[in-house]
């Protein structure tokens, strides 16, 4: 049997609210620092980790509302979270080398030196 939102018990709704307020607020952060952060360098960073943590928060809401409105677990969510928490990181580091590759051949005075960027 499928409920609506209204059957939802309030302590539910208001961990799902909780949940939903809190991965769209790091949703909006990684935005905000997107747009505000000057460098490309700089900027790579707070999306990811909008895109992470915010839709950990956002699934968290979806599994627990599902799960309470079918009666039965819901956690194919957990697969989409998964997939990416994986994946993001790796685009992330795919695209930083990528730039820092063109900015060093074209003599971009906005790449970071070998010397900055070696593990010593």
């Amino acid at each position: 049997m499928i409920y609506s939102a209204i059957d939802i018990p309030l302590w539910a709704a208001i961990c799902i609210a909780f949940f939903l307020l809190v991965g769209a607020g790091l949703a909006l952060i990684g935005a905000i620092g997107f747009l505000r952060l000057p460098s490309f360098y700089e900027r790579i960073h707070a999306p990811t980790l909008g895109t992470s943590w915010g839709i950990g928060g956002i699934m968290a809401a979806s599994m627990l509302f599902f799960s309470l409105g079918s009666s039965r677990l819901a956690i194919h969510e957990i697969l989409i979270g998964l997939l990416v928490t994986v994946t993001t990181p790796v685009t992330l580091m795919l695209l930083a080398r990528a730039t820092l590759h063109r900015d060093r051949v074209e003599n971009n005075n906005q790449a970071p030196d070998k010397k900055s960027t070696r593990n010593e």
